[in-house]
């Protein structure tokens, strides 16, 4: 089995997944736990994603309440060592037997190393994972709306309480949806394009999601409508580079993205700094953002922006992910601010 890169690089290994041909983003991510959610997050789509910890597959996949989809999202895994013995009190299969029922490839014995290095200093690249036969085309997933494929096709509404939400699912993690539950509103869950605008809420939570924000004009059209109506958004790693654009700046793509749960950001604030768990690979441009408009958190390692706050509005967005699903759940407070403003502008 063989990993082929855009740029000729060639890396051989060993199947464990799908005996089938995967194209996609070249991405890598440097958490040393997480497969699992990491897996399940729609954020992946069409990606292939590169483990940088070198032992991957040791603890299984657990039921489905670890999920943060209803299925792999990724468009292969490449690792470097595969482990064939699993253990953990909650695993229910192995991490191949997972990938090949549903169908995704995954590569073993692979320098993942060199193959990061390589990405860190080239950027990532498109590739394909090939299990037999020639090399085919490239294909670049960003040229696609991956939003349009992996948000949900109808409302939904979850929970209750004094106060409702409307999230909006442009490849939403459970976690989101578990945080605001468990945090006793009512959330009713649209799709990416749908006209919330029309319905009874009292704030909104744009999610995380895969690939290019600009493709994505009927939500920012949306976003712009709540922001003329004055209600409290919250958004959400693709959420945040969204609410940017509706406002009127500009977002741009990182040269190799930040995938991890170790990525330390600053509130500007407060001058704290906190470890966060993301996954994205296009940020908002500080200097495009308009005079009314603070940067709420930059990236302690690239200074990228990390979070906008508007001066006065109870507009705000995070570039990572305060529901975490895998990582530190130190800003889960973002979800509490968020709804004790929309609780105070009920009384």
């Amino acid at each position: 089995m063989r990993l082929l890169l855009e740029d000729g690089a060639m890396f051989e290994g060993k199947s464990f997944g799908a005996p089938t041909w995967a194209g996609g983003e070249v991405v890598f991510n440097t958490g040393m736990v997480g497969y699992v959610e990491s897996l399940t997050d729609p954020s992946y789509a069409g990606q292939i994603l590169v483990c940088t910890y070198p032992l991957i597959g040791n603890y299984g996949v657990p039921d489905k309440k670890s999920f943060e989809s209803s299925k792999i999202q990724v468009a292969g895994l490449v690792v470097a060592e595969y482990s064939e013995s699993y253990s953990h009190y909650n695993a229910k299969k192995s991490l191949s037997e997972w990938l090949k029922k549903s169908g995704v490839p995954a590569i073993t014995g692979v320098d993942t190393r060199a193959l990061t290095q390589k990405l860190r200093e080239r950027g990532v690249m498109l590739g394909q994972i090939i299990h037999s036969g020639k090399p085919r085309e490239f294909i670049d997933p960003n040229e696609e709306n991956l939003v349009a494929r992996v948000s949900i096709k109808k409302k939904e509404v979850y929970g209750k309480g004094p106060v409702t939400v409307v999230a909006v699912d442009c490849g939403m993690k459970e976690n989101i949806m578990r945080s605001l539950v468990e945090r006793g509103v009512k959330v009713l869950r649209v799709p990416w394009d749908y006209d919330f605008t029309k319905e009874s809420y009292d704030g909104v939570v744009i999610s995380n999601g895969p690939g290019d924000p600009t493709m994505c004009t009927p939500t920012i059209a949306h976003i712009e409508k709540v922001m003329a109506s004055g209600k409290p958004i919250l958004g959400i790693c693709l959420g945040n580079q969204l609410l940017a654009l509706a406002s009127g700046a500009r977002t741009y793509k990182l040269k190799y993205g930040h995938r991890s749960q170790n990525q330390p950001c600053i509130d500007e604030e407060t001058g704290r700094c906190y470890i966060t768990s993301q996954n994205h690979g296009f940020a908002v441009d500080a200097k495009s953002l308009p005079p009314d408009w603070n940067v709420w958190f930059k990236n302690a390692n690239d200074g990228s922006v990390e979070g906008i706050k508007h001066k006065t509005k109870s507009w705000s967005a995070v570039q990572f992910h305060p529901e975490a699903s895998p990582g530190p759940i130190d800003t889960a407070w973002i979800f509490d601010d968020f709804i004790r403003t929309l609780s105070a502008k009920k009384v």
